[in-house]
């Protein structure tokens, strides 16, 4: 970053600092947050939960609400660093999540990516396909997964997966957009042009929408979906007070 960029910067922290808000990841204060996401017509039909064109984002290390919603959920509610003797999988794991996580000398915490041509991996990801998990039945605590099943065709499958490497009572955290006026899941995997999956799904690499069902696709494999929101408990996060979490356990 240049002088020029330094003080552009210096320039846009200051005129949006305040009280209102405070990110959990960097700890800029602000009066507002950073516009992120498209605005699609189809994300504005469906109401999409999660995705679209949104005041979401931390003017200062870029945080996003969905993932200061697990920062909440796992750190404030659940205290997962009060239980170091724990296992993790982290899928797709988000940046700063996963610093603050690997800061907490758990017994394990593994983070996994299918890697993708053209992309660069931080050195602690592991190149992993979560519908073909490279662990025994049985062996995690804790598996987070946030935004990343709308892009697998086989969403059942990689589910069966995460129900697998599971132990019994272990907890798997599932987020997905989710449409809030929609009943039911829409998804067609014979379409391989980006623009229409872009039309239709609200992103080039996103192969459905998912619907209210989208619970009992969980219920399906095995879980006991505890459906949870925590929003009004933490208002300086800037967490979507429409999204819920999908507290998912294997009984």
């Amino acid at each position: 970053m240049n002088f020029i960029e330094k003080f552009r910067k210096k320039i846009k922290l200051s005129t949006h600092a305040g009280t209102r808000y405070k990110c959990p990841f960097c700890g800029y204060h602000s009066k507002d947050l950073e516009i992120v996401g498209h605005d699609l017509p189809v994300l504005r039909q469906k109401q999409v939960i999660g995705g679209g064109k949104r005041a979401a984002g931390c003017y200062k290390c870029h945080s996003r609400d969905r993932e200061r919603l697990l920062y909440a959920f796992l750190i404030e509610e659940l205290r997962l660093p009060s239980n170091k003797n724990i296992s993790i999988l982290h899928i797709a794991p988000e940046p700063k999540l996963s610093q603050v996580l690997l800061k907490q000398d758990f017994k394990e915490y593994v983070c996994g990516d299918l890697f993708t041509k053209g992309y660069d991996y931080p050195q602690h990801v592991k190149n992993m396909n979560v519908l073909d998990l490279p662990f025994k039945e049985n062996h995690f605590d804790i598996f987070l997964c946030n935004h990343v099943l709308e892009h697998i065709p086989e969403d059942i499958k990689a589910m069966k997966e995460i129900f697998r490497v599971l132990k019994p009572s272990g907890h798997a955290i599932l987020q997905v957009p989710i449409s809030k006026n929609s009943d039911v899941t829409v998804e067609d995997f014979s379409i391989e042009d980006q623009k229409i999956r872009e039309e239709l799904f609200g992103q080039f690499d996103h192969c459905r929408i998912y619907g209210q069902d989208y619970v009992a696709r969980l219920e399906s494999v095995g879980f006991k979906v505890h459906r949870i929101n925590i929003s009004d408990k933490y208002p300086s996060f800037g967490i979507n007070p429409e999204e819920d979490l999908f507290f998912c356990e294997k009984p």
